[in-house]
């Protein structure tokens, strides 16, 4: 890898102008293509052979028009009542608006005989039951703006006007430029204490921000190809930004050593990009790997988030080996200028002295360093045994988006369980038949009654009339079939549901399908045991033969969700672990590096899961990031943070392993190899993990309680993995172990390719080709 490098980073930096120049290029080729042709986003959850899965399939076979549920348009009377004559009228219009829309397939006025449960008890909130001709993943946020426009006579009118469901969903993504600005603000203050340079500082940052465009117009395109969640664009800004930023900090870093040593300034840059150029591209495609081994997850919207984070971390990769040294070519010696006096220090040696104390202090005592260590990562990771997964909260949403107003009306109007409601898709064998008996009553009923009203009894009132027709059409649809009420009736006793709709059929009556609302939040631990209850008892001890019924609804499928993940972490962990444990072996010809690096960074990443479950789960300071109440941790978080940690954690890994490994190959002396690694590398590493833990911590600030979750989870991770594990543990392990660390196996030495990471077989070959010449 270092001989392709360095050949790489040689031509960059001859090239200067000629390889920016196609980096601009292609940064503009990318943002105005994704421009053009849009960068679409699907939070599919489609699991196969979940119950889930099964009645959306079912729904969208048999009824198109039911598969997603309807979506609620909310209106709001903040003065006075919808049934009030002016506010009425703007009702009608804003119904009959929508029902126009070309995206609507029906418009059901809460005002109406049909819509009359969609108006709330006091009458001032009520919703437009909406059924749209496009799925989730169809809809985009321009079609989204133009639905909801449509209902602009109600706000005209003065109503507050919200959309719920996946329409509101579309439209309410908070923004990110505040937490990009913070974490770059943080980034530089540590890049100028760790460079020392305004021109040095610029420059992580520039190739940071051009590899992030890119590779976010790259992950919008790709949503052409495959389903792309909507919170990818937000992970993937994290990770560039962090990872970007890392890269360039390590390559520069050792390029001004170089330059201190006496080299050229294209020598420099040669061996920088063969040298940590080599560990980041080592590193680089660890977390790709890691990324890409969710493939195995078998889940389309964890495999779409693992694929669009390798892709910007790929971009931030090639960045850091091509275009920062091109950068480097065309700055030369001119980046140590626009010092800032407060942050350049004199230095007399290579080990910053406060470093070397700590690593000698470490080195003397590593025993209980080490047990102190694993003792405060186990802490650290208690909480992790009450995890529970569930799914985003789009009650804590930013008041302002569409979301949070329309869960909030519909809280306010209807329960807390209006805003999860549960669809229950039923295919019936033999297709369903009107219930005969029950109509040759009603029928019974009213010649009855209009006996009544010949001989001088009151008729009855237009209400009552057009009860009794909703009732007569009701009893002559195949949606009164005896096994249809018997499983509605069932389900609606149920505790925890409050009501149930009325069932709807197919033209052949083989399908049906009907709504069932919880009295408990989507997020609430209550609702998720009331839908298994329903699964595993309810709908099978009230379905008679033939009948088959299945639960969907975002709830549903979140709890489908988390159970497939249970199922799934383990594999992916332990084929992240088995590939990450070969590198490494192939890396350092070592079994126990590998062994005891694998080890620890599982107690680094339990330690993060324990901080995520405390801060969300257990609510312990929810208040201090902007949430009103604790929340479930979403299902698909631990499985992406897994990857993406084990991989990062690499970085620093890599960094360390490679300098002690270095020293040892200098001194044969496994104790002072490992002290002087630590003392050497402590200053750089600690510098890339404060600008990661600022970037991904800067993202609490996002309204998006699932991008809280990753920022917290990463943060957190990331300064625990370059405090605990790489000051603390690594070194007092590595010094306990002895010469043991590089025990390797004779047959494998034989055998094993090898991957050397910084190149310095390459560097003594080069040196003796100089030599002779």
């Amino acid at each position: 890898m270092a001989g392709p490098l360095y050949r790489l980073g040689r031509f960059a930096a001859g090239h200067g102008w000629w390889v920016v120049g196609i980096w601009v290029l292609a940064a503009l080729a990318v943002t105005v293509v994704a421009a053009i042709a849009g960068k679409p986003t699907n939070n599919d959850l489609t699991l196969p052979g979940t119950d889930s899965t099964k009645a959306t399939n079912l729904l969208e076979a048999k009824l198109p028009n039911q598969a997603y549920g309807s979506v609620p348009i909310v209106l709001e009377d903040p003065d006075g009542k919808l049934t009030d004559a002016d506010t009425k009228e703007a009702v009608k219009k804003a119904t009959k608006s929508l029902a126009a829309n070309q995206y609507v397939i029906s418009a059901t006025s809460p005002l109406s005989t049909k819509g009359a449960d969609n108006l709330s008890d006091d009458k001032s909130i009520g919703f437009i039951s909406t059924f749209l001709n496009l799925s989730p993943g169809d809809l985009d946020e321009d079609e989204a703006n133009e639905i909801i426009a449509a209902a602009d006579p109600a706000k005209e009118a003065g109503l507050r006007v919200s959309a719920g469901a996946y329409l509101g969903q579309e439209v309410s993504k908070p923004s990110t430029e505040s937490s990009e600005a913070i974490g770059l603000a943080v980034a530089i203050i540590v890049l100028l204490s760790a460079l020392g340079t305004a021109v040095a500082m610029s420059l992580p940052i520039t190739t940071a921000i051009f590899s992030l465009v890119i590779g976010l117009g790259m992950v919008g395109l790709f949503g052409h190809a495959i389903q792309i969640p909507s919170i990818a664009p937000t992970l993937g800004t994290m990770l560039g930004l962090g990872v970007g930023i890392d890269y360039s900090l390590f390559v520069i870093t050792r390029y001004r050593e170089l330059l201190a040593e006496g080299h050229d300034t294209e020598e420099s840059i040669a061996r920088s990009a063969a040298s940590s150029g080599s560990a980041v591209v080592f590193a680089g495609g660890t977390v790709i790997v890691a990324l890409l081994s969710l493939y195995f997850s078998g889940i389309p919207l964890v495999r779409a988030l693992g694929y669009s984070a390798a892709i910007v971390v790929a971009v931030a990769m090639a960045a850091a080996v091509t275009l920062l040294p091109a950068i480097l070519g065309l700055l030369a010696e001119r980046i140590d200028r626009l010092r800032v006096p407060i942050f350049n220090r004199d230095k007399k040696d290579d080990h910053p002295h406060g470093w070397e104390r700590w690593a000698r202090w470490v080195g003397r005592r590593p025993v209980p360093v080490a047990l102190f260590a694993v003792v405060l990562l186990l802490v650290l990771a208690l909480p992790l045994t009450e995890i529970r997964l569930g799914q985003p909260d789009n009650g804590q949403l930013p008041k302002d988006t569409q979301t949070r107003q329309a869960y909030d009306a519909l809280t306010k109007g209807f329960g807390v369980g209006e805003n999860g409601p549960l669809l229950i898709s039923v295919e019936l064998d033999p297709p369903a038949k009107p219930n005969t008996n029950k109509l040759n009553q009603f029928n019974q009923q009213q010649q009855e009654q209009q006996q009544a009203v010949e001989a001088g009894q009151a008729p009855p009132t237009e209400k009552q009339q057009q009860q009794s027709a909703a009732q007569q059409s009701f009893l002559e649809s195949d949606a009164s079939d005896p096994r249809l009420t018997k499983l509605e009736n069932q389900i609606g006793k149920t505790s925890g549901v409050a009501s149930v709709t009325q069932a709807k059929t197919d033209k052949s009556g083989s399908t049906a399908v009907f709504s069932a609302y919880p009295t408990t939040s989507p997020t609430s631990a209550k609702t998720q045991d009331l839908i298994r209850e329903l699964r595993n008892t309810v709908i099978p001890d009230a379905s008679d033969k033939g009948v088959k019924a299945f639960v969907d609804g975002s709830t549903a499928g979140y709890i489908d969700l988390a159970d497939k993940i249970g199922e799934k972490l383990p594999l992916v962990i332990a084929i992240v672990v088995v590939l990450s444990f070969f590198l490494l072996m192939m890396a350092f010809r070592s079994i126990v590096i590998p062994l005891t690096a694998g080890l620890m960074n599982l107690l680094s990443v339990g330690a993060a899961y324990g901080i995520l479950v405390a801060v969300f789960e257990k609510g312990w300071g929810v208040e201090l990031i902007g949430l009103d109440h604790s929340i479930p941790i979403v299902s698909y978080v631990p499985l992406l943070m897994f990857a993406i940690l084990f991989g990062l954690s690499m970085d620093y890994q890599v960094f360390l392993l490679t300098r002690i490994h270095e020293r040892y190959h200098d001194l044969g002396d496994n104790h002072e190899a490992v002290v002087e690694g630590l003392a050497g590398t402590a200053r750089v590493i600690t510098s890339a993990a404060l600008i990661m833990v600022a970037v991904f911590a800067s993202f609490v600030l996002n309204g998006d309680p699932t991008v809280k979750q990753f920022g917290i989870g990463l943060a957190a991770a990331i300064a625990i993995d370059a405090t605990i594990v790489r000051t603390l543990l690594v070194p007092a392990v590595m010094i306990l172990m002895g010469k043991a660390n590089w025990w390797f196996p004779g047959f494998l030495e034989r055998h094993m390719p090898r991957i050397g990471i910084e190149g310095e077989g390459f560097f003594d070959q080069l040196d003796a080709q100089k030599g002779d010449g």
